[in-house]
């Protein structure tokens, strides 16, 4: 009996309980095995009651020691929490050795209490058996227990849930497995460890050991996947997946952890970004692509910048990773311009490296500044200029580095490159005579070429057009530094130093600077002081002249490097507008040394405040997505550091007390120090004194405490300079060392302008101008911008790990990685995340890793969501472990553990079943066999036993003589049987068979009688069928398009109505046009001689005239009264209608507002309208200028009448006019009080009038204009202005009576057209019914012709070699006279009416031509019509009594302008449609010919005697050259060309017209075409580059029309399987090969093209079919995401899957074929597409670590089963496409393959032929089991591997090349159709070419 301890703990204390035996008294309380919580980062103990004692006996029921009774559920004994990390559900975990290891939640995030409903119940005591609540194992049950003694190879149980981790002081921490079971209250826990040691460790029973994670969560893409979230968790994941797989990249959340592997790696090719480049990042590998592309991404959607935040330490990698970062966004965002900006903006890196970036003990390239790179993007996404900002250059280097470090590079490579001809005029040499670049000792780094670096440098120089005079200036620079440091400084005396003027060095200095040598030596060795009363010049001793030597040097390093920084920046600057952009921070981590100066102090101040920024970004996400998912939100405390910021930053903080000491003359390090210590010590916390020191101070920063040394804080935080040696330098002749040094401002950051964020809490700005020079201040204020421009912008981030510090590659120092996680933030978000649920799941992730835990009746339920909550209510029964979002289960840290175990268990178990059912029946099959053959045995030894007993001599011969009796006796009685059977027999038979003979022969003969009718009946229901069908096709066809052309010449008879009533009114206006000019003329000539006759009685009417004026004035005055009353009854109802316009308006609006999505679908139609407004006005204003002319041209004229008649005359004609215009007014009076009452009756017409041309207005303004216009010209001024007298109520009237003249002139002449129409009609109709009876002759004919052919096909058929062939088809051909006698009679009766019909539509033809006259002659009408009107409006304004009418007279003649011009308008549409009917008629006309045509063409098919024989060639006219090409190629669709015809038909059309011109000889005609069909075939392949359909057409006519002109080129190779007939149509006057080689190559593009269209659509679906759907159900290879979710995760019900592939390769391929595309170039497309599938596949499958497993191998060869079924279904298997498939399979394969030996090792070598060797060792770095059963590939395993595949000379690529294509052949296969029987369809349109 195997016992199973448990160690419990109740209310602080614990006691040893012993599990009893099956069968003990279940009430006793010690029998009870209660299950408790499952949390995070710890074990746990069962709960129980106190003082418990094992049971009395097998059976017994004895009571338990102390209480006797159990605890309630629920009690406070029930359940303390103790270990984290485990779940509350499912009792203890087997442990080795029978025991069971029961853990409890505890956590210092959430420690979630055991639930009251599971603490107290009863555990069940099945030994080997798993409870009934989703197969979770009892508590204390032993592996023993659980299998049957048969089997001999159980599942192995894998202990990670009874393994632990404990510190270590050399791998920080390490697994153990607990030997012995633990006691609350022990203070020892016995463990076993890894090597095999047993150990006793001491534990705190407050702080247990932190639980391991199981092995199917290690080495897990995402570190919050793993279900306990603890350091030395964080660290196994990071070791396995860097130093065993190999792979460097690992999220943490929104952290991309980038680990150095100080080794090349094949993953930043084109290829991977490419493959990374629209991704999702929870869709692929951790990769530092993945973060660009989210950045990018989100930049796109949501128009929002973002930046990438890169940090770590010296050596991590931090500088390649941003440069890898902007590489990629200069691949993915490529403009089309030709700016190269994206080369430019990779260019700035080595050159900023080359000037920043130097060798360290700790890294060959360590960047010693910070780099915020701020990449611009346009609307477009695509890169058009950059922007950098630098950070605290350390400019100590210039002057001093340490052991086995260096100065800048560009120093060495300027060093290296000394010899060059360009630069010997530097005087340099090499780095070792320079003592700033030998300080460090080793001036050279292995494996690193300087001056290879010196010409790279230049070259990125020139390409940001930097060009080699700017070059040569900052070289010149450097070289100066250099000379600089090697400067001799001697010291005289104590007090003074010196340096001599002839010192080489420091000539060369002068010399390169444009400097004084005497100046330069005096001031390096004196110091100016400047007081109150005098100026000092003060000697400085050797220590002090060198400080100041360095100082300058550092100051000029300092102004080059910001020199060549602001180049950079003008160099990539852009003249657009920047729509978003990326920053790319490359800023350096934490630092802590030996001895931490002030640099260290600026850089952990600058991560303290990115810290910050970092974890409030956490929490903010992590906010976000629980409110997003509807989750109760609990604040959870996380590390603030704004204290020590505070501490920093803050007023008087150590920054502010540091400007304060650098402002007083005497200020000491000491003394500053020393405030330090008065204001913070035992007063902030994070500030400590050293014990041991006073020159130091420490800082507890949010990494680690770090101590810093006050030695040259103030120095370096002055960074000063002497006066007179800046005076000097600014007085320098080189202009670049001059401008270094000017007073002038340094220009703000360009950044300052854009950014509009404030940040959320004040700065302390500095007062004074000292204050803010000081680096800290600069730094400061830079520092406070940075983080504007980050909370401006959406972050992402990348932390770099250095792995160790010797720089071995893919070496794992555990303590170096440890230190950098806690400083980076790394842990600080993992704590956060754990404090509440960790652990995320989808609920389709959670039911397909979780179904097996389902029963039945939950599996039945439709909703998953549902399915979910209630398995998880029924295993974990905590509510408080998990919660349900809207899209996601949360669950606390440690249950995604116990669902696996329970998983697991679940999966065991059912291996255990199928073990022993296995197991069993073989055995039972043995035990059988066994058996039979031990019977068989016992049979023969019994028989044989008998036998021995049973024989004698008497019996043998007894037995002989009964047997000879037996044998005749038998045979005797055979014999007379057989006989009588055999006669029964016979007789049967042969009565059957004569039955059987007779009624077959009536059945034949019957079947035979049959056969003779049913042929006859056949062949006569086949002949009236088919005689049928033949005369009802015709029969349709010709109805239908004589109804077509009836309904065509009635439409254009209706037409020609119209048009001729219009142009009647146009006559008649110009009649009455000219009938006006007529009585003008007479007028003024009765006005002439009535000159002479008013001359006389001039003076006798003077007085009458006079009191006539008298009386017309008091009757004008009286009008006026009138006038006025009607004035204002006008205007009472003028402002009527303006409230009612108001409101029409106010509707109008609120309509507007409903159609303004309408109206800004016609804003591009009323442009297009206004354009044509413009022009119409413009020649409107063109023809008022004319008129004008005419005008004053009319003025000139009565001008000279005047001047030349006397004073006298011109009284008289006065006094004639005054006469004329009393008569005028007096009929004026007359209409006027005729009229007065009329008015108010039109005023009321004209107001519903009105109305309803507001509304028309109304619409066609809504179709027209805008809103504004509408006001506009509904405003109150126009209002006023309308209708202010009368006069337009006359003008009205006069157009009224001038329009009802014109109708009745339109009305006789449309009388006189109807009556030409019916004739017309009546003649259509006599016409159509001789059609008809054409068409009854035509089928006639063709039943005799159909007859005809087909006796002459049956006597073919039946006498093929009779000779006489000819004779009988001559007598057949003579019964068919009779009928040609009569069918030439109707044809020629045909050919007169079609006669008559074209001669009468060319009678209709020709009267448009004077249409067009009689137009332009209407034109000229309104024109005069137009002048007229100005003449009598001028004569209207000549009168002086009618001055204050004046305005109304101008409305009028506006009015009439406006009339005047929309008769124009109407003219011109006249003509517009006159134009389009003579077109119509011109096509009804080409119509007519083309039928008769046709017609004559049937008739010369059946006229003839004998049959023509057509030659193969097509005949056209030069000029009809275009119109070929173009319905023939440009206009062709391919759908109405594939259907019913043969392939390649417009290739054997333009090879026929080749034919053509080969046989007229015309070379230029030739050429013309050949060149015009390329150039058609080209630009209709460029239409349409992405129309699948069109450019496989155009490539099977290519490759068609290529062949032809092989086959018929009469070369011998091309024609070995022509015919004799198809070699007399081979070409024979031109050798047209050049033009063979430009159609392949037009052909190969055309196909690279139509590949590459195929590729296009068919990629987007590989991966997510080959890859992620899962062919085989029930193989589900889903796991823990992480933060990082899949977005395959989510239930997508279009996602692609198998059949998609499948279904988009079927169309390919039928399109192709429907086509005619050859056979083998359908082969090889089908081959490159596969290759892409495969290639795509397999990219996606090495970039995908989750996807490596034996499950996701079994599913790929399934879908690769589904390509070749499909290969194999098409008939495509000699397409070689399988074999492009082969390192796909051969990859799905090495999933599936065991790997655990060396002869799987070998087999792998010996198999995987197609794979090469970095693919291989990729795919067995990247295998990620899916279950426990599944083993993880072991590095030994890997490295047996790769010594095998050492060998192999293959490509280093990882990636495959999928823009790869395979190399094309265009195959010759000639053309079995005959040239002489191809038929040219009617839908081509090429009805004007013959057939010769």
């Amino acid at each position: 009996m195997a016992v199973a301890k448990l160690y419990t703990q109740v209310g602080g204390s614990a006691d040893l309980r012993e599990r009893s035996p099956p069968g003990a008294n279940a009430d006793c309380a010690c029998a009870q095995a209660t299950p408790v919580h499952l949390a995070r980062d710890g074990l746990a103990a069962a709960t129980g009651r106190r003082g418990g004692q094992r049971a009395q006996g097998s059976g017994g029921t004895g009571p338990c020691r102390g209480e006797g009774t159990p605890r309630e559920p629920g009690s406070p004994g029930d359940g303390q929490a103790e270990w984290e990390g485990l779940p509350s559900q499912g009792g203890g975990f087997p442990g080795r050795r029978g025991r069971t290891y029961v853990p409890v939640s505890r956590d210092w995030s959430t420690a979630p209490s055991s639930s009251p409903a599971t603490s107290g119940r009863r555990s069940r005591r099945r030994s080997g058996h798993s409870n009934s609540s989703g197969g979770i194992p009892e508590v204390g049950a032993t592996v023993d227990q659980s299998y049957s003694s048969f089997m001999r190879k159980p599942i192995t149980q894998d202990p990670w849930y009874n393994r632990v981790w404990i510190p270590d002081p050399e791998e920080v921490w390490k697994s153990a497995e607990i030997a012995k079971d633990y006691r609350v209250g022990d203070k020892v826990l016995q463990l076993l460890l890894e090597d095999g040691t047993e150990l006793d460790y001491s534990i705190d029973p407050e702080s247990l050991p932190p639980l391991r994670n199981p092995d199917i969560l290690v080495g897990e893409n995402d570190l919050t996947a793993l279900s306990y979230l603890h350091e030395p968790a964080v660290l196994h994941n990071l070791r396995i997946r860097f130093a065993e797989s190999k792979l460097i990249y690992t999220y943490s959340g929104i952290i991309l952890v980038a680990m150095n592997p100080y080794k090349q790696l094949p993953i930043y090719g084109d290829a991977i970004i490419q493959a990374y480049s629209g991704q999702n990042m929870g869709d692929m590998d951790p990769h530092i692509f993945a973060v660009a592309e989210e950045a990018y991404k989100q930049m796109a959607r949501n128009n929002r910048n973002q930046s990438i935040i890169v940090s770590g330490e010296s050596g991590a990698g931090k500088t390649v990773s941003a440069r890898y970062a902007m590489r990629y966004f200069a691949t993915v965002s490529k403009s089309s311009s030709n700016a190269h900006v994206e080369d430019k903006v990779l260019a700035s890196n080595p050159i900023t490296e080359a000037v920043g970036n130097a060798k360290t003990t700790r890294n060959d390239n360590s960047s010693r500044f910070g780099k915020y790179t701020e990449i611009s993007f346009d609307e477009r996404n695509q890169i058009i200029g950059a922007n950098m900002r630098t950070y605290l250059l350390e400019k100590s280097r210039v002057v001093f580095q340490s052991e086995n470090e260096r100065n800048y590079h560009i120093f060495y490579q300027l060093c290296a490159s000394a010899q060059q001809s360009e630069f010997k005029h530097l005087k340099l040499g090499s780095a070792e005579e320079f003592n700033y670049t030998r300080m460090g000792g080793n001036t050279v780094i292995e494996g690193v070429n300087d001056r290879a670096n010196m010409v790279e440098t230049q070259k990125t120089f020139v390409l940001l057009g930097l060009k080699e005079d700017f070059q040569m200036d900052i070289f010149k620079v450097l070289a100066a530094i250099l000379h600089l440091g090697n400067v001799q400084i001697t010291a005289v005396g104590n007090e003074r130093s010196s340096v001599s003027e002839d010192d080489s060095h420091l000539e060369v200095f002068c010399e390169l600077l444009g400097l004084e040598s005497s100046k330069v030596a005096k001031w390096l060795c004196n110091r100016k002081i400047i007081t109150t009363s005098e100026t000092v010049v003060k000697p400085m001793t050797r220590p002090q002249a060198v400080n100041a030597r360095d100082a300058l040097a550092k100051k000029i390093y300092a102004h080059l490097f910001d020199f060549v920084v602001e180049k950079i920046n003008q160099a990539l600057q852009f003249s657009g507008k920047q729509h978003t952009f990326i920053g790319v921070l490359d800023i350096y981590g934490f630092e802590t040394f030996d001895v931490n100066s002030f640099e260290q102090f600026c850089i952990n101040y600058a991560n303290e405040k990115l810290q910050q920024q970092f974890n409030l970004h956490v929490f903010k996400l992590e906010q976000e997505e629980y409110m997003k998912e509807d989750i109760p939100w609990t604040l959870i405390d996380f590390y603030d550091n704004q204290p020590v910021i505070d501490l920093i930053e803050a007023k008087m903080g150590i920054l502010e007390l540091l400007d304060e000491e650098c402002l007083l003359p005497h200020g000491t390090d000491e003394n500053w120090l020393q405030k330090l210590y008065n204001n913070f010590v035992n007063k902030n916390s994070l500030f400590e004194k050293p014990r041991m020191s006073n020159t130091s101070f420490i800082i507890q920063h949010f990494a680690d405490k770090v101590e810093y040394k006050c030695e040259g804080f103030l120095e370096k935080n002055r960074d000063t300079v002497y006066d007179m040696l800046v005076e000097i330098l600014r007085a320098s002749k080189f202009h670049l060392c001059a401008n270094f040094f000017q007073e002038n401002p340094v220009p703000s950051s360009p950044f300052g302008s854009m950014i509009t964020v404030k940040s959320a809490k004040q700065v302390i700005k500095p007062n004074s101008k000292h204050f803010r020079t000081t680096v800290g201040s600069k730094f400061r204020s830079s520092l406070y911008l940075l983080m504007e421009t980050l909370n401006a912008t959406t972050p992402h981030y990348v932390r770099c790990i250095k792995p160790n510090d010797e720089k071995l590659p893919f070496e794992f120092d555990s303590k170096r990685i440890v230190q950098q996680l806690r400083a980076c933030g790394v842990l600080e978000t993992i704590r956060i995340s754990a404090q509440s649920y960790p652990s995320r799941w989808t609920y389709i992730e959670f039911y397909s890793r979780y179904s097996i835990l389902m029963t039945k009746p939950e599996l039945s339920c439709g909703d998953k969501k549902e399915v979910c909550k209630v398995v998880l209510h029924r295993l974990i029964q905590d509510s408080n472990q998990y919660k349900f979002g809207k899209t996601k289960i949360f669950f606390r840290a440690g249950q995604v553990a116990y669902l696996e175990k329970l998983r697991l268990d679940k999966l065991r178990q059912g291996c255990v079943v199928i073990q022993k059912h296995i197991r069993g029946w073989l055995q039972r099959k043995k035990f059988l066999r066994e058996r039979q053959a031990a019977l068989i045995i016992q049979q023969y030894f019994r028989g044989q036993k008998t036998m021995r007993k049973a024989i004698t001599a008497t019996a043998l011969k007894e037995a002989w003589a009964a047997i000879v009796i037996q044998k005749h006796c038998r045979g005797y009685l055979v014999r007379s049987l057989y006989q009588l059977i055999r006669v029964t027999t016979i007789t049967v038979q042969a009565y059957t068979r004569g039955f059987l003979a007779r009624r077959r022969y009536r059945k034949m003969l019957e079947e035979h009688k049959a056969v003779i009718l049913q042929k006859y009946a056949r062949a006569w229901l086949a002949r009236r069928r088919f005689q049928n069908i033949r005369r009802f096709v015709l029969n349709i066809q010709l109805t239908y398009r004589v109804q077509r052309l009836q309904k065509k010449l009635e439409d254009q008879n209706k037409e020609n109505h119209g048009l001729v009533e219009k142009l009647t009114s146009l006559a008649t206006l110009r009649a009455s046009d000219v009938e006006k000019v007529q009585k003008l003329e007479a007028e003024l000539e009765r006005a002439a001689t009535q000159r002479q006759s008013s001359e006389e009685k001039g003076r006798r009417y003077r007085e009458a005239v006079e009191e006539k004026l008298a009386k017309l004035q008091k009757h004008n005055s009286e009008l006026e009264i009138q006038k006025e009353q009607m004035q204002m009854k006008l205007r009472e109802k003028t402002e009527e209608l303006k409230e009612k316009m108001d409101n029409l308006t106010k509707q109008l609006f609120d309509d507007v507002q409903k159609e303004e999505r309408q109206r800004t679908l016609l804003e591009k139609d009323f442009e297009l309208k206004t354009q044509d407004y413009e022009k119409q006005i413009q020649s409107l204003k063109e023809e008022i200028k004319a008129l004008k002319e005419e005008k004053m041209q009319l003025h000139l004229q009565l001008g000279k009448e005047r001047v030349t008649c006397d004073g006298l005359k011109g009284e008289v004609s006065r006094l004639s006019k005054q006469a004329q215009t009393i008569s005028e007014f007096k009929k004026e009076i007359e209409l006027l009080q005729t009229q007065k009452i009329d008015v108010e009756k039109h005023v009321q017409s004209q107001k519903r009038e009105m109305r309803e041309k507001m509304s028309e207005i109304t619409k066609q303004l809504l179709e027209s204009y805008d809103i504004e216009d509408v006001r506009s010209r509904l405003s109150v001024e126009d209002l006023e202005h309308l209708n202010e007298d009368g006069e337009l109520w006359f003008a009205y009237e006069g157009l009224k009576k001038a329009t009802r003249v014109l109708e009745s002139h339109f009305q006789t002449q449309k009388e006189c057209y109807e009556k030409e129409i019916e004739a017309l009609n009546f003649k259509v109709v006599h016409l159509s019914q001789e059609i008809n009876h054409l068409q009854n002759l035509f089928r006639e004919e063709n039943d005799i012709n159909a007859s005809i052919r087909h006796e002459v096909a049956r006597l073919t058929s039946e006498n093929m070699m009779i000779p006489d062939f000819k004779q009988q088809i001559s007598e057949l051909e003579k019964q068919k006279q009779d009928l040609e006698i009569r069918l030439n009679e109707q044809t020629e009766k045909m050919k007169g009416k079609l006669e008559e019909l074209s001669n009468q539509l060319n009678h209709n033809q020709e009267e448009g031509t004077p249409r067009k006259v009689i137009a332009g002659q209407n034109e000229i009408h309104t024109k005069e019509n137009e002048k007229l009107i100005n003449k009598i409006q001028e004569i209207q304004e000549t009168s002086e009594c009618l001055k204050k009418q004046f305005e109304t007279e101008s409305e009028v003649k506006s009015n009439f302008q406006q009339e005047a011009s929309r008769l124009m308008l109407e003219n011109r549409d006249l003509e517009e449609e006159l134009d389009m009917k003579d077109r119509v008629i011109k096509k009804l006309q080409d119509q007519v010919k083309t039928l008769t045509k046709t017609i004559e063409k049937a008739n010369d098919v059946h006229l003839p005697s004998g049959p023509k024989e057509h030659l193969g060639m097509l005949e056209y006219k030069r000029e009809d050259e275009a119109k070929l090409i173009q319905n023939l190629i440009l206009d062709l669709k391919p759908r109405g060309v594939v259907v019913n015809m043969i392939p390649g038909l417009p290739a054997h059309i333009l090879f026929m017209c080749v034919r053509y011109a080969d046989s007229r000889n015309d070379a230029d005609m030739l050429k013309s075409f050949m060149n015009s069909a390329i150039n058609g075939i080209k630009q209709v392949v460029k239409e349409h580059l992405e129309d699948f359909e069109m450019l496989s057409f155009w490539l099977s006519n290519t490759c068609h029309f290529l062949n032809c002109l092989k086959q018929y080129s009469g070369e011998e190779e091309f024609m070995k399987h022509n015919n004799p007939r198809q070699n007399k149509n081979c070409l024979n006057n031109f050798d047209l090969s050049e033009y063979r080689q430009i159609l392949s190559d037009v052909a190969i593009r055309i196909y690279h093209q139509f590949i590459v269209v195929m590729e296009n659509n068919l990629q987007p679906i590989i991966v997510p079919g080959m890859l992620e759907y899962e062919s085989l159900q029930g193989i589900s290879g889903l796991k823990p995401t992480g933060f990082r979710k899949r977005s395959s995760s989510i239930d997508d019900t279009d996602a692609y899957t198998m059949t998609s592939v499948l279904q988009q390769l079927s169309y390919f391929y039928s399109t192709m074929c429907q086509n005619g595309l050859d056979p083998e170039l359908v082969r090889q497309a089908v081959k490159q597409l596969f290759f892409l599938i495969g290639a795509v596949t397999l990219n996606s499958l090495f970039l995908r670590k989750d996807m490596c497993s034996c499950r996701k191998g079994m599913q790929i060869r399934c879908n690769i089963s589904y390509l070749e079924e499909w290969l194999k279904d098409k008939n495509l298997q000699n397409s070689l496409a399988k074999e492009t498939l082969e390192p796909l399979s051969q990859a799905a394969w090495l999933l599936q393959v065991k790997k655990t030996t060396d002869s799987d090792a070998k087999e792998i070598y010996e198999c995987c032929t197609s794979l090469s060797a970095v693919q291989i060792i990729k795919i067995l770095n990247s295998y990620t089991p899916i279950d426990d059963f599944e083993k993880r590939v072991t590095p030994s395993f890997v490295r047996k591997v790769q010594a095998l595949l050492n060998n192999r000379e293959d490509s280093s690529q990882l990636m495959l090349d999928t823009k790869y294509l395979f190399q094309v052949t265009f195959p010759f296969t000639p053309s079995p159709y005959a040239l002489e029987m191809i038929q040219i369809p009617s839908s081509f349109k090429l009805g004007f070419l013959n057939r010769l």
